[in-house]
């Protein structure tokens, strides 16, 4: 059987990036952008972007407004997008400080510092299918100490604060991954404690029939699948699968076959040179014009506009383009 969750994080191109790591003196407070204005600065071409914190020393408040603080009610004096477009050292990720002004590159000297937190991003799809989106909470705290004991996020945020300080070569490379791992860690950690009754797509692979249906879908995507050979798989009834489906997915069963491969073909297309016939039938429709037919309807566009308008190479925004005139 699949790995459902690793399907769907490879499918929906998770990429991590570490923009910094911060050094704050109390009182300290620092505040994201919202993320539609700094994706070209941070990860060009992503359709979601996503900030994290870890923090590595010390404690913070955080809130729904983006922002991160030394005490609660605290907000930044300049949210300027700007920042983030500015030149930067060749060599990423780089330290910063929090000031009145907001962030500045770190400077030896001033007062002792009170937190380390390391600040990054993490992209990924959101279409035509990405039920991890909405089955996440809008803020999601991890403790550095799990309920069995072990400190794995705590320590590996240390690790990240380390390779940053270092500077190697590969480091960017490396702490991208790191920013990945600890996301997927972080997610495997959630799934672990959503409560009983909970709804989502995250809670969907805790259920037993909800878990099997997935893993045959992801498994086995070209099976011409019916509800009652779905079923079957998942070891209950049509009307249980239907709806337990429902209640926990948010949709019906076949509607997720549906998206699931329209999600797998749009990563082919954007990724492959494969014709179009043969996503088509790699995905299960039998000719190229009845998933051409389908693919319009659930992207809005033919599969040979969608491959073009994703082929454009979107480079970084040069530094200061984000100035107004």
């Amino acid at each position: 059987m699949s790995d459902v969750l690793s399907d769907m994080l490879r499918v929906v191109r998770l990429r991590g990036a570490i923009f910094s790591y911060v050094e704050c003196t109390d009182p300290w407070v620092a505040e994201t952008p919202r993320s539609r204005e700094i994706i070209p600065a941070i990860m060009p071409g992503v359709e979601h972007l996503m900030p994290f914190h870890g923090v590595a020393t010390g404690s913070c408040w955080a809130s729904l407004a983006d922002d991160m603080s030394s005490a609660p009610g605290l907000r930044a004096k300049v949210v300027d997008p700007r920042a983030y477009f500015a030149p930067r050292p060749a060599q990423l990720p780089h330290a910063l400080s929090v000031t009145e002004d907001g962030l500045v590159p770190r400077r030896d000297g001033g007062g002792p510092v009170r937190n380390t937190v390391v600040c990054g991003f993490l992209g990924c799809d959101a279409n035509p299918l990405n039920p991890l989106l909405a089955s996440m909470p809008r803020i999601l705290r991890m403790p550095r100490v799990a309920p069995d004991g072990s400190s794995w996020v705590g320590d590996f945020i240390h690790l990240m604060v380390e390779e940053s300080r270092r500077q190697r070569p590969g480091g960017e490379a490396v702490l991208e991954r790191m920013s990945e791992m600890l996301f997927v860690e972080v997610l495997r950690r959630y799934v672990d404690m959503i409560p009983a009754g909970q709804t989502g797509w995250l809670a969907g692979l805790r259920d037993p029939a909800i878990g099997r249906a997935l893993a045959v879908i992801h498994d086995r995507p070209a099976v011409p699948w019916t509800l009652e050979r779905l079923g079957e798989a998942a070891a209950v009834s049509r009307s249980v699968l239907h709806e337990r489906f429902v209640q926990l997915i948010g949709q019906p069963p076949m509607q997720y076959v549906a998206q699931w491969r329209m999600q797998l073909a749009s990563a082919s297309l954007r990724d492959t040179d494969a014709k179009v016939a043969d996503i088509a039938s790699v995905v299960g429709y039998e000719s190229e014009a009845a998933f051409s037919r389908a693919f319009r309807r659930a992207v809005g566009e033919s599969p040979a506009a969608w491959r073009r308008a994703r082929r454009v190479r979107t480079r970084p925004v040069a530094a200061g383009a984000a100035h107004p005139n």
